[in-house]
């Protein structure tokens, strides 16, 4: 898959509005993924609302890019699963895909962390009014790339160890 050494941190969107198509195709990616015991933990809530996005730009140091992109999709996980210290790995397995797909089809993102930081999962879940049975995991800010530089190699034989 090229999109693996493509992808890069996309902090910088054109004014161009995400296609709802291939919003959803990033959500079927996302939920392509697999899950311990296939639990699939996650739920996601797709935000392009400007007041939400500069609400969630606030966030922690990093967002500030929420507040100018085309789209946000926060991904949270239900607290109710079978394996429920389970659940941040198989989001980051969705949104590890959902950044992938986003790739493939032109599109250029951030993934930026909320869990496990519990006042960064709290501000989120306020701003959305996410009930209490969901916990926010992550942002993923995309849109149409402002911005293009390549990927960094690293690629490091001395973090390899046969055994």
């Amino acid at each position: 898959m090229k999109e693996i050494f493509h992808r890069i941190s996309v902090r910088k969107y054109q004014k161009q509005v995400v296609e709802p198509e291939k919003i959803e195709q990033l959500l079927r990616a996302a939920m392509a993924a697999p899950s311990a015991k296939n639990q699939q933990p996650w739920e996601f809530y797709v935000v392009t609302d400007k007041e939400k996005m500069v609400q969630l730009s606030k966030v922690s140091p990093y967002a500030g890019c929420a507040a100018e992109a085309p789209a946000v999709i926060v991904s949270v996980y239900r607290r109710d699963t079978k394996l429920p210290d389970y659940a941040q790995i198989d989001m980051s397995i969705a949104q590890e895909n959902m950044w992938l797909e986003a790739d493939a089809l032109g599109l250029g993102g951030v993934w930026l962390g909320v869990a496990p930081r519990k006042e960064r999962m709290k501000k989120v879940e306020e701003i959305l009014e996410i009930p209490e049975s969901l916990s926010a995991f992550s942002m993923f800010v995309f849109g149409y790339p402002a911005e293009e530089r390549p990927q960094q190699d690293r690629f490091d034989r001395s973090r390899i160890h046969y055994v």
